[in-house]
């Protein structure tokens, strides 16, 4: 009798550690899959005027664009770590008058950019602008950067002239040889000349970032809205002519307006797209 309640109580004890241990695992599952969820990455982000105060925010992005001229090797080490991507902003089709380089070339200024003061377009034929774009994305390339986020390309639709189409693809073609990624922002006028000319593009890009796909900027009034349908399934029909080239594909919109931010998320996640939708022309 004696054996028979000890067997039995003994069965109970077993069960009842094997139920906790169970319970423990359930317990630590939970705890993990919540923590997954809550440090899960944005996939892109595009903050051009922030600064390495945000490192921190920048960390929570698998990949972003920052303007790597005002950040050291060591702050783009620190998202590595992180296993955050950095692209670096380069503007190779106009000049701006708040970098320390603008007096030296002011002169090469070939026309104003309209919605932009502080900027002018740039004759990206000359030699000595060609040069010097060469020099800073080299000192760019030094600090570390996993690629360049090239602007600007739209000097070609504000001046088509071959010099300018030449220009921006020594430029283009001369970046490429880092062996970094190479994302043009807009630039879709030079980009369709050159596929027409050469018939691929993988010799000038690795991807496109295309602002204002389905969100609009009305500069006059400070304020955003839809883009209309003709403009946008123009510039969808660009994208997708581009993924099929086995470029990266991105999209910067501007909007706070959630219906245009589902229709967004919609037609990325279709399209299997990287997009960043932002509340404010400042992207810090």
């Amino acid at each position: 009798m004696w054996e028979a309640l000890c067997g039995k109580r003994t069965k109970q004890l077993v069960a009842l550690a094997v139920l906790f241990v169970l319970m423990f695992i359930g317990v630590c599952f939970f705890v993990k899959a919540n923590q997954a969820k809550k440090f899960e990455k944005n996939d892109y982000g595009v903050f051009l005027n922030a600064d390495a105060s945000s490192l921190e925010r920048f960390k929570t992005y698998e990949t972003i664009v920052i303007d790597a001229q005002y950040f050291t090797k060591r702050d783009i080490e620190l998202l590595h770590q992180n296993g955050t991507v950095v692209y670096t902003y380069l503007n190779i089709g106009s000049i701006e008058n708040f970098r320390e380089y603008y007096t030296t070339y002011a002169e090469l200024a070939i026309g104003e950019y309209e919605h932009w003061e502080e900027e002018e377009w740039v004759d990206v034929a000359n030699p000595d602008w060609q040069k010097f774009i060469g020099q800073l994305s080299q000192k760019l390339y030094e600090k570390g950067v996993d690629g360049f986020f090239i602007d600007n390309c739209d000097v070609y639709y504000y001046n088509p002239h071959e010099s300018i189409f030449e220009g921006i693809t020594a430029i283009l073609k001369n970046i490429m040889t880092f062996g970094k990624a190479v994302i043009i922002n807009g630039g879709d006028t030079y980009v369709a000349e050159y596929r027409e000319r050469y018939g691929a593009i993988d010799q000038i890009m690795t991807g496109v970032n295309q602002e204002s796909v389905w969100s609009s900027i009305d500069f006059d009034s400070g304020t955003f809205g839809e883009q209309t349908s003709e403009t946008r399934d123009y510039f969808c029909k660009y994208l997708e002519t581009c993924k099929a080239d086995g470029l990266e594909v991105y999209l910067l919109e501007y909007t706070t307006n959630q219906k245009l931010i589902r229709k967004i998320k919609e037609y990325c996640k279709e399209q299997d797209f990287h997009f960043y939708i932002s509340n404010s022309l400042e992207l810090k």
